[in-house]
């Protein structure tokens, strides 16, 4: 049973996706402010988060920042499905930017938020269960530990949220090789690529930043235009203009 933190001052639609959430299985505590988010953070672990834009004492952003950022919190690897005003993409990119795993406009369905929760934890499960044998992907400077979902560009600790390790560890396996959006999206984010969906242009721009950082080539991943992402072999990498 996943232990899931709601952070929404609506105490009445709070309650509403309580009850919803505990009739499909899952363990729900409530945060109705930013501050009292952070502390529960620091309290507990959580195996993901729901997490409104529009909050007292800390904004969404604001929580989400400090969650990636400071590991004594504990969170930095948690699942966080961010809550965004409805026809907001400003609100939804930034979430995006500043590390949340995925967004749902509000109002949202209870069950559109059900299955959500159910991707990104399958995915963290999934990595968690890795082979032995598997536990390493390695392409040129490039390590992915599976088990600790740990990635790393030579000896640089690459700071990714989990999806972004989730994004990467489809490119690692299939480097060399375009991998569509639509691909990327269905197996990264456990969902179809909807019309004007940026999501998963924004988490690759974010490990792109996070390589580059680590000294990697800004051709490290490249964008195949109308087709998708690869990441290039050395070998293969396209020459510095």
């Amino acid at each position: 049973m996943a232990d899931i933190l709601l952070i929404d001052d609506d105490r009445e639609l709070s309650e509403l996706l309580q009850e919803y959430l505990i009739s499909e299985g899952f363990t729900v505590s409530v945060a109705f402010d930013g501050s009292e988010a952070l502390d529960m953070a620091r309290d507990n672990q959580y195996a993901a988060m729901i997490l409104d834009v529009m909050l007292p004492r800390h904004s969404g952003f604001d929580v989400l920042k400090q969650l990636r950022q400071q590991p004594e919190l504990g969170q930095q690897d948690t699942p966080v499905i961010m809550l965004t005003a409805k026809g907001d993409t400003i609100d939804r990119v930034i979430g995006l930017e500043i590390g949340a795993d995925d967004y749902l406009p509000k109002p949202c369905d209870p069950r559109e938020l059900v299955a959500r929760l159910r991707a990104v934890l399958r995915r963290t499960a999934a990595s968690q269960k890795s082979a032995p044998e598997a536990d390493i992907l390695q392409v040129d400077n490039l390590l992915l530990q599976m088990g600790s979902r740990a990635a790393y560009w030579q000896q640089s600790l690459l700071p990714l949220t989990g999806t972004e390790f989730s994004v990467l560890e489809l490119l690692v396996r299939q480097a060399g090789q375009v991998i569509s959006k639509d691909e990327l999206t269905e197996q990264a984010l456990g969902r179809k690529l909807t019309p004007y969906d940026r999501s998963i242009d924004v988490h690759v721009s974010n490990i792109r930043k996070k390589l580059s950082t680590a000294g990697a080539s800004k051709e490290q991943i490249i964008n195949v235009r109308g087709a998708g992402y690869m990441l290039t072999r050395a070998s293969e990498a396209p020459a510095a203009q």
